[in-house]
């Protein structure tokens, strides 16, 4: 297995293969918290203008996203795994829409398959990656504003697992902890959800399924897969 980590979202037409897309803080945290909350589908959106025409043509979707970590004018929620745990989503279709990481999703165009990346399922994701045991695996760092932010300590953690070396992600934690990328939620939190989402966030292995992305006409969307 090839494994191959794209430092962008705005490189993610190059992944191949399976295809990892990570967005740690929050979207795809958020995600895996909406599925648990009963959530049939996600319907994952790059442009904010056609999230807002989905919302109006789908009157009984929820909507969930944010912009500069505060949540839209309009939407229902934010992109806040502390928010969604709280409220029941079952059977119900979300459309949702983030800064980084939905545009990750909608860029993977030549990926053989797409699935989603974050510590709350990382054991789902490695069990999923071994049995598919792909040519090409490709990780896609959605915020890649510094080198050793949660994003690239998750590619890191991937990689090291699959590869048989040793671990501790008790290190990661505390790094991340110290890192300036937790300032907006401890430090000076963003939002009054901020510090319970970021250690929501990394509840290693709190989710036992894996999230993966399917084309449905001109729109990609996101289901939850236990095996």
């Amino acid at each position: 297995m090839e494994i191959k980590i794209i430092r962008s979202y705005k490189k993610a037409h190059l992944a191949k293969g399976l295809v990892v897309i990570i967005d740690v803080l929050r979207a795809f945290t958020t995600c895996c918290f909406i599925f648990n909350s009963g959530a049939q589908e996600i319907i994952p959106v790059a442009d904010l203008d056609l999230a807002y025409e989905l919302i109006k043509n789908n009157p009984v979707c929820v909507s969930v996203g944010e912009r500069k970590g505060l949540k839209i004018k309009g939407f229902d929620y934010g992109n806040s795994p502390e928010e969604i745990s709280k409220i029941n989503l079952k059977d119900k279709t979300i459309i949702f829409t983030t800064s980084a990481g939905t545009l990750g999703l909608v860029r993977a165009e030549n990926a053989d398959e797409i699935i989603t990346g974050a510590f709350v399922n990382a054991q789902a994701i490695i069990n999923y990656i071994k049995k598919r045991n792909p040519k090409i695996l490709s990780l896609i760092i959605t915020d890649n504003k510094y080198s050793d932010n949660e994003d690239f300590m998750f590619a890191k953690y991937i990689t090291n697992k699959l590869k048989g070396k040793q671990t501790i992600f008790n290190d990661i934690k505390t790094h991340l902890m110290q890192h300036p990328t937790s300032d907006g939620f401890l430090k000076t939190p963003l939002t009054k959800h901020a510090k319970r989402d970021f250690y929501l966030s990394l509840d290693l292995d709190r989710f036992n399924f894996i999230i993966k992305a399917e084309k449905y006409g001109n729109l990609l969307v996101l289901k939850r897969y236990d095996k």
